[in-house]
């Protein structure tokens, strides 16, 4: 697995897309910090975090669409589902590169943690919550993201159906939001769609709510994509 990691990180480097990943993700992260935190006069990073989830929907896939479709592409996938090599270090490999990269672009809140223990008292805990809370959630996304560019040859392609799906996970709890006093069907459609909700766990963190249940439900889905990816290339090893 390291070997794919190390390869996976140097891809992310040499081919640009860590840089325009973190400078998309810093300037728009700062414009959020500047006006939501530091235009209020708090030191309370909440309001950001909870505008970047809509951010991270876009970010993601730009981070995940070339992890195996530009194998596909390139037909190095052979190769590499051939070499001795276990399936789950292939994804693992990759998975933990971007998602490396996304915990490098996401710590740039401690750059602004200094800022504001300049202007005031940081509430740790709060920010340390937010902080905790992208994370598991960029995991989440990243092992969607990865599993659909498992899908697909075509890095765009990858890139606006991984946008579709996190978009439409965002949108769900509002889409059902008024089935809460419906008919019978409609009831048990909401509970499911709010049970498996990514919104409303995630701004449970961002509000100060520290949520063992949300924390197992991202790293459960993390896990299941990641599965999902490695019985996909398992179909094609033997094919």
């Amino acid at each position: 697995m390291s070997a794919i990691y190390r390869r996976e990180m140097g891809a992310f480097f040499t081919s640009g897309v860590a840089y325009v990943f973190l400078t998309v993700f810093y300037l728009i992260s700062g414009i959020f910090f500047y006006n939501e935190v530091l235009l209020s006069g708090s030191t309370d990073v909440s309001p950001m975090f909870a505008s970047m989830f809509i951010i991270i929907l876009f970010l993601i896939p730009i981070l995940t669409m070339k992890l195996l479709s530009e194998e596909k592409k390139n037909k190095t996938d052979q190769g590499l589902l051939t070499a001795p090599v276990s399936l789950w270090d292939i994804v693992l490999g990759k998975y933990f590169a971007a998602l490396t990269l996304f915990i490098i672009a996401e710590s740039i809140i401690f750059v602004y943690a200094i800022i504001l223990s300049a202007l005031g008292n940081v509430v740790w805990q709060t920010l340390l919550g937010n902080y905790f809370a992208m994370l598991f959630l960029g995991a989440a996304f990243i092992a969607v993201g990865l599993f659909i560019s498992s899908l697909t040859e075509n890095q765009m392609a990858s890139a606006v159906a991984s946008m579709v799906v996190l978009i439409l996970i965002y949108l769900s709890e509002m889409l059902v939001a008024d089935y809460a006093n419906g008919g019978k069907i409609q009831n048990v459609l909401y509970t499911i769609v709010t049970k498996l909700g990514f919104y409303s766990r995630y701004i449970e963190f961002t509000n100060g709510v520290f949520s063992l249940p949300s924390i197992i439900f991202f790293i459960s889905v993390a896990f299941l994509f990641n599965f999902f990816t490695v019985k996909g290339l398992e179909k094609r090893r033997w094919s």
